[in-house]
């Protein structure tokens, strides 16, 4: 392993004492992991039962954190009395915790030996996953030390993957090469862990345990919950965007107007992917200045809103799957962001025809539905515009399209169990 990798992340975890301070997502990054091993050391001497099986899952953000929780689901279906010790990386992920049926949940632990060793000793798990993304030098050779063995589930490598960079494979090579286990979400990403060195006799392709989670959460939804009865009780043409960002907002805002001037009575609902007060209180503003009636969906539930009420930004997490079974059509943002696209699973699994922008390419689901006719790009305004009249507007076109979305969901469920299979010998041979 790179001597240069382990003296950067030295380097990172000192200088980040400069930065602790504050309630941004970079303090509570940081905050997060001065206290991991505490968390951990807690839940052991409290928790761990020596005679239970314990697999820690690690998942960077939300979209990785709901596919981890789709195996996790899918392991204690099928080995009794299995513990989950859930860790992340992301700050967003902190709003999901409570929903994830993990054991515990902390931060990842700064990839260097005195802390992920320590962590690893506490925990002691019978198998350590990653999921879709990213493996930790470190962290790996550690559990190698310990005869842990280690796999990554939901692995997916976009072409433009910074993992496909030299340095990242001078540093990864040899951490690839570690793995039990990888399970890969389609035959291309299969292909890409193995030039990134997985062994070849480790990989499975077993599809996106995205997709069992994005099921799961549409057929778990709570149709009279205070924040949908209204909604669903007025029964309007609905757009609902979804993980919006500002440079979605710029493409998306004129194009709802454009919609409003052709579809009589549309109501929107829009939740960025951040909903901070600040974002929030920004997305009002700039609705209101167009003329939309808005207000947060918390007012609205407190029915302290006007009469004329045609736009609702979402002012918290954990809704937006009940919220596209709202919809009429969806918009799922980050297609304007160099970091890609958010995930489609939702509206696709509430059977709703959905469009996003151009960056998609590495959201394999995105593809998927427009293979199948059920989703659109749009490059600006107009052409958005344009998609979101047509899906509301024509009961015909809108309902091919939800077929197709239906379709593509029903037709990669699975996922989770087949990786769970695969996790089980590793789990009990250890």
């Amino acid at each position: 392993m790179s001597v240069l990798y382990r003296i950067v992340v030295r380097a990172a975890r000192a200088g980040s004492w400069f930065f602790r301070h504050g309630s941004g997502k970079v303090a509570r990054s940081i905050e997060g992991r001065r206290h991991t091993q505490t968390v951990l050391g807690n839940w052991a001497d409290a928790e761990r039962d020596p005679d239970r099986p314990v697999v820690w899952i690690h998942a960077p953000s939300v979209g990785e954190a709901l596919q981890a929780e789709a195996v996790a689901l899918a392991l204690a279906a099928r080995i009794d009395g299995v513990q989950i010790v859930f860790t992340h990386f992301s700050p967003s992920v902190e709003a999901f915790v409570e929903q994830l049926h993990a054991d515990v949940s902390a931060y990842l632990p700064w990839d260097i030996t005195d802390e992920v060793g320590p962590a690893l000793d506490t925990v002691a798990p019978n198998v350590l996953v990653f999921t879709k993304t990213e493996v930790w030098p470190v962290l790996v050779a550690e559990a190698e030390k310990r005869r842990i063995p280690v796999a990554i589930v939901a692995g997916s490598v976009p072409p433009d993957a910074g993992r496909r960079k030299w340095l990242a494979r001078a540093v990864l090579r040899s951490t690839w090469s570690r793995l039990s286990v990888a399970c890969a979400n389609s035959d291309s990403d299969a292909e890409m862990l193995l030039d990134l060195g997985v062994p070849e006799e480790a990989l499975h392709t077993t599809g996106d345990p995205g997709v069992d989670s994005a099921s799961r959460r549409l057929h778990g939804v709570d149709l009279p919950a205070p924040h949908l009865v209204d909604l669903f009780s007025d029964a309007r043409p609905t757009v609902v965007a979804g993980s919006t960002w500002p440079s979605d907002e710029q493409i998306l805002l004129p194009a709802l107007c454009k919609v409003r001037d052709l579809v009589p009575n549309v109501r929107v609902i829009v939740a960025p992917h951040e909903p901070s007060h600040a974002r929030v209180s920004a997305l009002l503003r700039d609705l209101r200045a167009l003329g939309w009636g808005s207000a947060t969906l918390s007012e609205t539930e407190s029915k302290s809103t006007s009469d004329n009420l045609s736009a609702v930004v979402v002012d918290r997490v954990g809704v937006l799957a009940g919220l596209y079974k709202v919809a009429g059509a969806a918009y799922v943002g980050g297609g304007f962001r160099r970091a890609g696209l958010h995930s489609v699973l939702e509206p696709a699994a509430a059977g709703v025809p959905v469009v996003f922008g151009p960056r998609y390419h590495s959201a394999q689901a995105a593809v998927g539905l427009l293979a199948r006719g059920t989703a659109r790009v749009s490059e600006d305004s107009s052409s958005l515009a344009h998609v979101l009249v047509d899906w509301l507007s024509d009961p015909k076109l809108k309902q091919e399209a939800a077929k197709g979305s239906s379709g593509y969901i029903e037709s990669h469920l699975g996922a989770a169990d087949k990786i769970a299979a695969l996790l089980d010998p590793l789990i009990r041979s250890n």
